[in-house]
C-alpha cells in the first residue's frame, strides 16, 4: 500500500505522458491495450482503465507501470514527475496556434469547480474583462483548429449557392426568405476616448431586434461592401441561431465601448452570445467568398489583395478569407488600430502578437509591418519579409499590410502573412540554417540586408510553389529581424537602448 502511495504521488504527469506518447505513435486506446495484453495480461489495462489513467483520473500499479514501460520502451522513471520534459508534456496539437499548448497537471487543480472559483479572480486582478475573455478563448480555438470549420462553411454554401458574386440586392432577397425585415435608421460617428485618453471614432452599422427586425445604418448606402457584410453576418444568425441574436450589433471603431466590456465576471450567456457572433461572422465570409471558387480566384491572382476590388468586398473580408480557403494552412492576420489595439488577431501559425490587444506596452517592435504601414501615407499594399526568433529558433515570415479607412473613419491596418519555415522545410532546405544565416546578416548590418542570390533564388522556388505574388515581391527588397517587445531586440545597437 505504501508503495502505491508513493507512485500516486509521482505520478501527475503520468496520464499527459502516456496519452502523448499513444498519439505520437499512432495507436487508439484499443491498439495500446491490446499490446499490453500481449506483453502482460495479468497488469495489462484495460481500454476504459487506460483512458481514465490518460485523464488523471486513475493511478496505474506498480505492474501495469512496468508493462506500459515495455510496450513504449522507456524507463519507468521517465512517466514519473522527475523527468516532465517539455517535449513529453506538451499536447500534440497544441503548438497550432498562437500559445503553446501545456499539461493541465497536476490534474485535480484544473478541475471544473476549481477553474469556476479561479477565473474571475485571475480575470479581476489582471483587469481582463469577461468579454475579452471570451473573445480570447474563441481565438484560441480557431487558431487550434486552423480556421477549419466545415459545418459552418456548409451552411454557408446552402444558403448562397456557391456564388462568388453576390451583390446587395441578392443579400436582402436572402434575408428576406429568412424572414428578416429591414429597417434603416440613421445616426454618425461619434468620438469615444479609451483609458489612455485615445480618441477614435465610434459607429453603430447595425443591429437585431427581437422578433426579426434588423436595422441599418444609412452610412452604409454608400460603402456596398461593408453593407453586403452586415447583411450576410444577420443572415448567418438567422440560419446558425433562428434569429436568435438579441445581442447582435455591428459596430466599427477601434475600442471596445460596450458597457458589459468592463466586467470582469465572465458571464455564461455573453461567451454564448460571444461565439455566436464568432460563427455569424465566418459565416458571413464563408457566404460572401465561397470556399472552391474563392481559392480558384485567388490561385489566378497569386493572391493578391486586390481581388477584393472584383468581389466589391472589404478587403477585411477578403484577406480573413485568404487564411481559410488557402491549401497552406500557415497563416496569420492582425487587424490594428493605434495606439496599439488589435481588433482581429488570427494566428494559425504561431507568430506571436506584435503587442498586447488587451493592454498596451511602453515598447513595441517598431519594425513590424503594421507599425512601419501606420508611418506611411499610402492606399497601397506594402510587402515585408521578416526574421522573428519564436521559442529560441529564427523564423522567416511574409507578409502584406494595406492602410484603409473605416466608415467611421478611422485609419487601420489590415495585414495577412504566412510563415515559410514549413514551406521551405518541404523543399528539402535547411531551413534552419538559412534563416539563421539571413539573421546573421540582418544583425551585421544594423537590423536589415540585402538577400544573398542564392538564397533568394531558393526563397523565389518557394514562392512561386505557393503561388502567393507579395511573397515573391518581398524579396526585392530588405529582409528585417523583428522581436516581440524592444527589451529583446536583436539589433545592435538595440532600438529601445
Amino acid at each position: 500500500m505504501k508503495k502505491e502511495s508513493s507512485l500516486m504521488r509521482k505520478s501527475h504527469f503520468l496520464g499527459t505522458k502516456i496519452r502523448n506518447l499513444r498519439k505520437r505513435n499512432h495507436l487508439t486506446l484499443e491498439d495500446l491495450s491490446a499490446r499490453c495484453i500481449r506483453f502482460d495480461p495479468h497488469s495489462a489495462p484495460s481500454v476504459s482503465y487506460l483512458s481514465m489513467i490518460e485523464r488523471g483520473k486513475r493511478t496505474p500499479s506498480q505492474e501495469m507501470l512496468e508493462n506500459l514501460s515495455e510496450v513504449f520502451q522507456k524507463p519507468v522513471a521517465w512517466f514519473l514527475d522527475n523527468e516532465p520534459e517539455v517535449d513529453s508534456i506538451t499536447p500534440q496539437k497544441g503548438n497550432h496556434g498562437g500559445v503553446l499548448g501545456m499539461a493541465l497537471e497536476p490534474n485535480f487543480l484544473f478541475s471544473n469547480d476549481i477553474l469556476q472559483i479561479a477565473i474571475p479572480e485571475m480575470l479581476s486582478q489582471t483587469g481582463i474583462s469577461g468579454r475579452q475573455f471570451a473573445h480570447l478563448l474563441i481565438r484560441a480555438h480557431q487558431e487550434h483548429h486552423q480556421n477549419y470549420f466545415p459545418d459552418l462553411e456548409r451552411a454557408a454554401e446552402d444558403v448562397g449557392h456557391k456564388n462568388l458574386y453576390l451583390n446587395s440586392d441578392d443579400l436582402i432577397a436572402i434575408a428576406q426568405q429568412h424572414d428578416l425585415q429591414l429597417r434603416w435608421f440613421e445616426q454618425a460617428g461619434e468620438s469615444k476616448f479609451s483609458e489612455s485618453e485615445e480618441a477614435s471614432k465610434h459607429l453603430l452599422t447595425s443591429y437585431f431586434e427581437a422578433p426579426n427586425l434588423v436595422y441599418l445604418n444609412t452610412l452604409l448606402k454608400n460603402r456596398e461592401s461593408r453593407l453586403k457584410y452586415d447583411l450576410a453576418v444577420h443572415i448567418g444568425h438567422a440560419v446558425l441561431h433562428n434569429r436568435e441574436g438579441l445581442h447582435c450589433r455591428l459596430t466599427i471603431g477601434g475600442s471596445e465601448h460596450n458597457e458589459e466590456a468592463h466586467h470582469n465576471t465572465p458571464n455564461a450567456q455573453d461567451i454564448l452570445n460571444a461565439w455566436r457572433d464568432f460563427e455569424a461572422s465566418f459565416f458571413a465570409g464563408a457566404l460572401l467568398c465561397p470556399k472552391v471558387s474563392f481559392r480558384q480566384l485567388l490561385d489566378s491572382h497569386g493572391y493578391e489583395v486586390s481581388v477584393h476590388k472584383l468581389l466589391n468586398l472589404s478587403p477585411s473580408v477578403v484577406m480573413r478569407r485568404m487564411t481559410v480557403v488557402s491549401p497552406y494552412p500557415h497563416w496569420h492576420y492582425f487587424d490594428a488600430y493605434q495606439p496599439g489595439k488589435l481588433k482581429a488577431v488570427y494566428r494559425g501559425n504561431g507568430i506571436p502578437l506584435p503587442w498586447g490587444n488587451m493592454r498596451t506596452v511602453q515598447d513595441p517592435c517598431q519594425h513590424w509591418a503594421v507599425f512601419r504601414k501606420f508611418a506611411e501615407v499610402s492606399s497601397q499594399s506594402s510587402t515585408q519579409l521578416s526574421i522573428l526568433l519564436v521559442e529560441g529558433k529564427p523564423r522567416l515570415y511574409c507578409c502584406e499590410s494595406i492602410q484603409v479607412e473605416d466608415l467611421a473613419g478611422n485609419f487601420h491596418v489590415l495585414c495577412a502573412g504566412v510563415d515559410l519555415n514549413p514551406a521551405i522545410a518541404a523543399q528539402g532546405i535547411d531551413v534552419e540554417h538559412l534563416v539563421l544565416e539571413l539573421q546573421n546578416l540582418c544583425i551585421k548590418h544594423g537590423g536589415s540586408s540585402v538577400i544573398p542570390h542564392q538564397i533568394k533564388q531558393q526563397l523565389l522556388g518557394v514562392a512561386k510553389i505557393l503561388n502567393i505574388a507579395w511573397v515573391e515581391r518581398s524579396l526585392s527588397a530588405d529582409v528585417r529581424v523583428i522581436c516581440v517587445r524592444g527589451n529583446a531586440c536583436p539589433r545592435q545597437p538595440q532600438c529601445y537602448s
